[in-house]
């Protein structure tokens, strides 16, 4: 488990902007260490503006987009291309615009795919990271070089929701989500075994409705009070923020320098 660690922005753009080019240099550093890189995508607004300013970034080129591994932290289960999956989101704002190799785009299945129901679904996907995982990786899962989650108002994270069943999944790495208190009410999630065997957690918020819900979750309620406070990375676990949804915080948290 790795310290928290906040860095706290202007405004959104520039979180936005500098969380895009903190990820093209980890991308960068992984695959000239090792060939490859391995990154958990998330959505929402924050996720998404983090992709558009990754695609309107000079030093995208300086990624290999071909050899990226990109997976998803969670999916609304709902019909292949539906404006409100995640994937469908990423590739407007992203992955149609670069070289990416589809073999290496793992979405999350889609409601009218092969698969009967979310709990399938998460069970398919499941077994496609453990194929991907090495004999040296945690729980059936690859090393994710990086996992981006976005946190909700009410300290959600993924498809992971206070009190809910799934929050409190311990052995697998992903799960159906049925009645999610946010609509679509059904989902597919990785579980917070599966999130925290990343080597780097991030952590995105801005805006002011996101304020309570980032001062709660870093003063350690637990994760079934405040899912997000349960999502850690292995060597890193990263709060990005901007000013407004680090409001609530006590200035102790995060250095005079975050800009």
């Amino acid at each position: 488990m790795s310290t928290p660690q906040v860095v706290v922005h202007r405004d959104k753009e520039l979180m936005a902007q500098a969380a895009a080019a903190r990820l093209i240099t980890k991308v960068v550093d992984a695959q000239a260490a090792r060939g490859t890189a391995c990154v958990v995508l998330t959505g929402g607004r924050n996720g998404n503006a983090l992709l558009a300013a990754l695609a309107s970034s000079p030093a995208r080129d300086a990624v290999d987009w071909a050899h990226l591994d990109l997976w998803w932290g969670d999916e609304r289960f709902e019909p292949d291309g539906d404006p409100e999956r995640n994937v469908t989101q990423a590739r407007a704002e992203l992955l149609d615009a670069v070289p990416v190799d589809p073999s290496r785009v793992h979405a999350m299945p889609a409601s009218d795919g092969p698969y009967a129901d979310a709990d399938e679904a998460a069970e398919v996907y499941a077994a496609e990271l453990a194929a991907a995982a090495g004999p040296e990786d945690r729980l059936r899962v690859p090393a994710f070089d990086v996992l981006m989650l976005g946190v909700g108002p009410d300290t959600h994270v993924a498809s992971l929701f206070p009190e809910h069943p799934a929050v409190r999944e311990s052995e697998r790495t992903v799960v159906g989500v049925h009645g999610a208190p946010k609509p679509p009410p059904t989902r597919i999630s990785l579980t917070l075994p599966a999130i925290r065997a990343a080597r780097e957690v991030w952590l995105l918020a801005a805006g002011e409705d996101k304020a309570s819900a980032v001062a709660l979750a870093l003063s350690s309620p637990g994760e079934l009070q405040a899912p997000a406070s349960g999502a850690y990375g292995r060597s890193r676990t990263l709060w990005l923020l901007d000013r407004s949804a680090a409001a609530k915080l006590p200035p102790q948290l995060y250095p005079p320098a975050s800009s």
